[in-house]
């Protein structure tokens, strides 16, 4: 039988135990009607178990999470739009500025109160939109590529394991691609590389920019902007979902609420209905564009994601993405690193998961000028969580920025060598921070020059398009964001 991954009801409900409990529901009765039948409490880590569950295991897995997402449903009603009603999005949202002063530092204050770095590059003073909108723009798409591909051959890899890895061939602290030359076979055997990333995304054989859905969500909302413009709708998101997006490239909660579409199952319940990874990071990696063509307006980009998360998403999930959103339209303004991250704070309410991590790993990056202690006092504090969730990685996210100060390779190589989501976070790190940078010419060689301009997709006829191109269309999208006849790459 087919063990598909991120949809069998076996395999969802010990996700839907964790998930409830982070909502503040009582699953007890439903964990323990599920172990007296035989289940295991403990999620996979992985899209799926080992084992394929009795017709009456399965059975019981589908009735449980109908019983809870019931619950669910009613604890949310009536107010799926309630989370926008909630924030504090608006347009005077501080973007601009350099590093904030904390107590007991200077200006210019480096991670513990350490002599100043460059303080956060960015903030130049241009114009957010204009002529040099699409250097910033080219420099963030080719960022969000090496970024994604930096973190593609160590995802799913231990904290542990990406440490051994890049040791092992002088690369740490990590300063440029992962390779496998010279690397023990004893090692590679007890931390392999990921299976299908790693012909492509090791230094000796990158060849271009693979495919990879970090990338196809920024195609696919190229996409969106362009047949529905800026006043798309979640059911627009669907639709074109269903037009060209293959089923076979969606992954957590992406897949399920794929499959709820195909079930009739209409947004924004979609998110809901068996969906244990509502609040996983899939909605944070599909903000790009958002706050790509909303230049120096966090709102209204936070805006655009909460409309996009809302297919997928609930909770600190739809919060994730906001708030990635907004940090990249104050990056693509006039912020700093620091500024950005504050304006995409202040869209999220203050109390959320999502923002008390974001914070946490603001505050840990202030506290230490060894990355290694601050990636070391996360995973103390979030390890509990799996390593998709978007509360561990928003927090590695944040800490990152802050720690490189604005730095491209700092970056993104801070980010990776912090582990969980490695290729998402490498590609959101690389965006902001492409951004900063200003240019595409600004970003170093080694990280550019191995993408050949060209990037491999199944989403729309973007195949073997270059990175100037996507720039471009972005460009004309923030300048002119009606809906066009004809959008082709």
């Amino acid at each position: 039988m087919t063990r598909l991954t991120w949809l069998q009801p076996e395999d969802l409900i010990a996700h839907e135990f964790r998930q409830a409990e982070e909502e503040g529901r009582d699953v007890t009765s439903a964990a323990a009607r599920w172990l007296a039948a035989g289940g295991c409490a403990v999620p996979p880590q992985s899209g799926a178990s080992p084992d394929q569950a009795s017709p009456q295991l399965r059975a019981l897995a589908e009735e449980l999470l109908t019983e809870l997402g019931q619950e669910q449903e009613e604890e949310a009603a009536p107010a799926p739009s309630q989370p926008v009603r909630r924030l504090r999005t608006r347009r005077e949202a501080p973007i601009g500025g350099s590093c904030p002063t904390r107590p007991g530092h200077p200006p210019g204050w480096g991670p513990g109160g350490a002599a100043p770095m460059v303080t956060g590059r960015g903030g130049t003073g241009e114009p957010p939109a204009g002529p040099t909108h699409r250097h910033r723009v080219h420099a963030a798409w080719l960022g969000r590529a090496a970024g994604c591909l930096l973190g593609k051959p160590v995802e799913k890899l231990p904290l542990e394991g990406i440490r051994a890895l890049a040791k092992a061939t002088g690369n740490w602290p990590l300063t440029t691609w992962f390779t496998a030359r010279d690397i023990p076979r004893e090692l590679l055997t007890t931390y392999p590389w990921n299976r299908r990333s790693a012909p492509t995304s090791l230094a000796e054989n990158i060849n271009g920019m693979p495919e990879d859905d970090d990338l196809n969500y920024p195609l696919l909302n190229l996409l969106l902007l362009q047949r529905h413009g800026k006043a798309f709708t979640t059911h627009d998101v669907a639709t074109l979902w269903l037009e060209e997006l293959p089923a076979a490239r969606t992954f957590t909660a992406e897949r399920v609420a794929y499959r709820n579409l195909l079930n009739g199952v209409p947004p924004p319940r979609t998110a809901r209905h068996h969906n244990p990874f509502r609040e996983w990071i899939g909605a944070l990696i599909r903000a790009d564009v958002h706050g790509w063509t909303n230049p120096g307006d966090p709102a209204s980009a936070a805006e655009q994601a909460y409309r996009d998360a809302c297919l997928t998403h609930t909770g600190n999930g739809v919060y994730g993405a906001m708030f990635a959103a907004a940090t990249i339209a104050a990056a693509a303004g006039t912020a700093d690193v620091h500024a950005s991250l504050a304006a995409g704070l202040d869209v999220v309410p203050p109390d959320s998961r999502l923002a008390r991590a974001v914070r946490r790993g603001i505050d840990l990056a202030g506290a230490h000028r060894d990355f290694d202690a601050v990636v070391d006092r996360l995973h103390a504090e979030f390890g509990r969580y799996h390593w998709v969730h978007v509360v561990p990685n928003a927090a590695l996210l944040a800490a990152a920025l802050t720690h490189a100060d604005g730095d491209f390779t700092a970056s993104i190589t801070r980010v990776v060598s912090g582990g969980w989501d490695t290729d998402s976070n490498g590609a959101t790190a690389g965006s902001v921070a492409g951004l900063l940078s200003g240019r595409p010419d600004a970003l170093p060689d080694r990280w550019t020059a191995p993408l050949h301009n060209r990037l491999a997709t199944s989403v729309g006829g973007f195949h073997g398009t270059g990175f100037d191109t996507l720039a471009r269309l972005t460009a004309h999208l923030t300048d002119d964001p009606a809906p066009q006849e004809a959008p082709h790459p």
